[in-house]
């Protein structure tokens, strides 16, 4: 009896290797399993491992994860099929778990399915909270709590700081006044318990919130039991609700009571932006749909962000010659009487090559969001079924020897001249196309203005001896796996400056 199964699956194994070779599918490795596909060669961080994978089949290939065939691409040219010329084939999104629980039934932003819902959406967030108008006038938020934050860390100096805890309490706080007018950290000790629920909040979506999900691959598994991470969503989906629920109330609260003040001088909360809208356009500007495109900037904004500045500050620490010449360009550029604006980056290409580098070598999602097929086209002379998801594997891309030199080298200058953070499709942090990422700007000013600050104002070095640990742990996005430590001290030419910030 165990021979014949073991028989009848050899048989299954090279059948559906043979018909992949007479239908012109994308080479896969071999081989693949009844039912689980090719989930037996996964490891954790999976960016890696697919690069591996990649490395010895090809930049095109095939898999199949458990029930559902995804085509993985991991060269520029590939990408750009995917995303330039096949971009309209490729622009929705598959309908996994985390879509269901967490994209509003996928109908947020991020997994909507392309068509005039999500063209509507996309209008909205780059027209009404993410321009570079409504950006600007909201500046001064950036502005206070960076220099929140200089003052805290001058006023304690030579201590040992927490950067991943610092900075991403520093950039939730940027986005909840950006977004609410609310202060969590730093501020009224009453609206502590407040800001820990909604930490955890964000955590919970950072954790349960990756791209996919085993029941997206083993639908058997329900049939098992096996519905822990289903239950998690949900539960979390409500929590989500239930907060951003209290502060439409509540700011429609304020609105209905002081109406006349909020259209005068006050700068308006995107809440109040969105409020706003919905009461000339109810039907539309539901509940919902505030909820979850607030919810989704929150923890796009927030978490990735705060990722890539303890990405940036743990490479110049371990290349003190990088962070000398940043602070001697902000020292020619900027002088030691004021401290960096955000108009400011412009006028600093090499910071602006670092913050680029640590993009391309920590990209905030090594992968890609999932795209799917909407019908049958071909990538890389190979046909692709409709209805495949598609994978793009950054940081493969990013990494790849046969396209950068040094590529696990940190070396900014290899940007010099470049004026935006893309290079063709070979250098792409915030994706390409109709599904990129439309907080590109927001993250821009926010980590250039935060590192140029940490760099222009104060001296930093490990509390360890040796280079600082570049390990990173696997997830949507990619954090380092021992979060960074370090001391900082003033620098002497910023030290009269910064004792005169209130």
């Amino acid at each position: 009896m165990f021979v014949t199964f073991v028989l009848f699956v050899v048989l299954c194994v090279l059948t559906n290797h043979l018909f992949n070779r007479i239908r012109n599918l994308p080479p896969s490795p071999f081989p693949t399993l009844p039912i689980i596909g090719h989930l037996y060669l996964f490891k954790i961080p999976l960016h890696q491992t697919l690069s591996r994978i990649s490395a010895r089949y090809g930049p095109v290939l095939l898999l199949q994860f458990g029930s559902r065939r995804v085509l993985l691409v991991s060269s520029p040219s590939a990408a750009e099929e995917c995303l330039s010329k096949h971009d309209l084939t490729f622009a929705n999104r598959p309908h996994l778990l985390v879509g269901k629980h967490l994209g509003n039934d996928c109908t947020s932003i991020v997994w909507a399915s392309y068509g005039e819902h999500h063209k509507n959406l996309r209008r909205i967030a780059s027209l009404e909270i993410l321009s570079s108008n409504r950006l600007q006038i909201l500046s001064w938020v950036r502005k206070d709590e960076v220099r929140t934050l200089v003052r805290r860390l001058f006023e304690n100096p030579n201590q040992t700081v927490d950067v991943k805890s610092t900075f991403s309490e520093m950039t939730l706080n940027v986005m909840m006044r950006m977004i609410a007018g609310k202060k969590y950290y730093g501020g009224d000790m009453s609206a502590l318990d407040e800001a820990k629920r909604f930490q955890g909040i964000i955590n919970d979506t950072v954790r349960f919130g990756g791209a996919s999900h085993m029941l997206d691959f083993l639908p058997v598994l329900r049939w098992v039991g096996f519905r822990g991470i289903e239950k998690g969503l949900t539960d979390l989906r409500e929590r989500r609700d239930q907060f951003m629920q209290r502060l439409l109330d509540e700011h429609r609260r304020i609105m209905s009571e002081s109406k006349n003040n909020i259209d005068g001088g006050r700068r308006k909360t995107m809440i109040e932006v969105l409020l706003s809208l919905q009461e000339s356009e109810p039907e539309y500007y539901t509940d919902n749909t505030i909820r979850t495109l607030l919810l989704g900037l929150t923890a796009a904004g927030s978490d990735p962000s705060s990722i890539t500045i303890e990405w940036g500050m743990s490479l110049l620490l371990n290349h003190p010659d990088v962070l000398k010449k940043a602070q001697a360009e902000v020292d020619n550029e900027i002088g030691c009487d004021r401290l960096i604006e955000e108009f400011d980056l412009a006028r600093l290409p090499y910071l602006h090559c670092i913050m680029i580098e640590t993009l391309r070598m920590h990209p905030p999602v090594p992968l890609l969001l999932p795209h799917e097929s909407s019908e049958k086209c071909m990538i890389g002379g190979f046909n692709v079924p409709r209805g495949t998801m598609l994978l793009v594997n950054l940081w493969g891309i990013h990494r790849d020897p046969k396209i950068w030199e040094e590529p696990n080298k940190f070396k900014p200058e290899r940007f010099e001249g470049l004026e935006g953070v893309r290079d063709g499709f070979k250098m792409m942090p915030f994706g390409s196309g109709r599904r990129s990422c439309p907080g590109e700007g927001l993250a821009l000013r926010m980590v250039g203005l935060t590192m140029g600050s940490m760099i222009q104002c104060f001296e930093w070095e490990s509390i360890h001896e040796g280079l600082v640990d570049m390990s990173d742990r696997g997830g949507l996005s990619v954090p380092k796996d021992k979060p960074l430590r370090a001391k900082c001290r003033p620098r002497p030419t910023m030290v009269k400056l910064l004792s005169q910030i209130e």
